[in-house]
């Protein structure tokens, strides 16, 4: 009769280890004390509070079950085997339930441990991926700037020059149409260019070569057929040998010189200076005189184009330089050229 009560309200006590595993394994344990119908309760006990609490808490109640079962063992033992044996038989079965319990609280750590892994990781991409389009916007906004200020400056050059001399030829205004509308077809082909610029996945689409060094010379030409005039000291050796990044880069600074000469001295000369070797650096050298007092720019500008080219330039390895002096505007740029 004791032995079915003492089962009883072991089991009973069952659903308390769930929620307070300690207490509830105590409770069982002394049911166990007294009776060994309460032993399967007090092992489940045992286990669940090795899983849920830490090793030496877990380690004092397999103590006090094994104890219980001890002292129970020592006034109902019943024979078969020896008592000695008997408990090193309840001891080793403690012992296999704490390092079965531990073994599981470990693993539930670690699974909990990667899972936080995981989510950090799957952060810090999403950072990744919005720093990296947040380069990408950066880079579409110089290649922008870059492609469009110059060759909507040479469109205002003609455009001004159409306003300013209605008396001109019918020859004349022709040409200057026709340069117009070859500049609004180029502008239009650039900005689709650069607008597709990172889709590869568009199909049928090829990008022109990027330019390079060897395009200054023409980018010169394109000023002096506005007006301009540009003079071209080059005293590169072997362009062909600057990479590609490099090279563009250089094309870009001797570009934006251009066309802040255009939009802010109109009419004043600029002097175009490029030197270097493999092995050294390449250095380019703008200037031009500066505008008279209270002369507005012929084109108006955004102030970051000069920002961004710094920006670039550096990324090159480079460093890039503008200032007012000796009456005059210069930009001068140096771009790291390995041997």
């Amino acid at each position: 009769m004791l032995d079915l009560v003492a089962g009883v309200l072991a089991w009973a006590a069952s659903p308390l280890v769930l929620w307070r595993p300690v207490g509830g394994a105590l409770v069982i344990s002394a049911l166990a004390l007294v009776s060994p119908a309460a032993t399967p309760a007090a092992s489940f006990g045992a286990l669940q509070t090795a899983r849920e609490r830490r090793f030496p808490v877990a380690l004092a109640v397999c103590g006090a079950g094994l104890a219980a079962h001890a002292i129970q063992g020592a006034w109902r033992f019943k024979g078969g085997i020896s008592y000695g044996w008997w408990l090193a038989l309840v001891a080793i079965g403690y012992g296999a339930l704490l390092g079965w319990g531990a073994w599981a609280r470990a693993r539930q750590a670690l699974i909990r441990s990667l899972r936080d892994r995981a989510h950090r990781a799957e952060a810090e991409q999403g950072r990744r991926v919005a720093e990296a389009r947040m380069l990408e916007r950066r880079r579409i906004a110089w290649e922008m700037h870059d492609v469009l200020a110059h060759r909507l400056s040479l469109l205002a050059t003609f455009a001004g020059a159409m306003e300013y001399r209605p008396d001109s030829s019918p020859e004349q205004m022709a040409r200057a149409a026709g340069v117009v509308r070859a500049g609004v077809h180029e502008a239009l082909g650039e900005l689709r260019e650069v607008i597709t610029l990172l889709r590869d996945d568009e199909p049928g689409f090829e990008t022109r070569p990027q330019p390079v060094l060897a395009d200054v010379p023409r980018l010169i030409e394109e000023s002096t057929a506005a007006g301009a005039e540009v003079r071209l000291h080059d005293e590169v050796r072997d362009p062909e040998a600057l990479p590609a990044a490099a090279a563009r880069t250089a094309y870009r600074v001797v570009q934006e010189g251009l066309t802040n000469a255009r939009k802010h001295a109109t009419g004043r000369p600029v002097s175009v200076t490029m030197t270097g070797e493999p092995g050294t650096r390449l250095e380019i050298d703008v200037r031009n005189p500066l505008p008279p007092e209270g002369a507005l720019p012929s084109v108006p500008g955004t102030g970051t184009g000069l920002v961004g080219l710094t920006e670039r330039v550096r990324l090159a390895g480079g460093e890039l330089d503008h200032r007012r002096a000796d009456g005059g505007f210069r930009l001068h740029a140096w771009i790291p050229w390995p041997s």
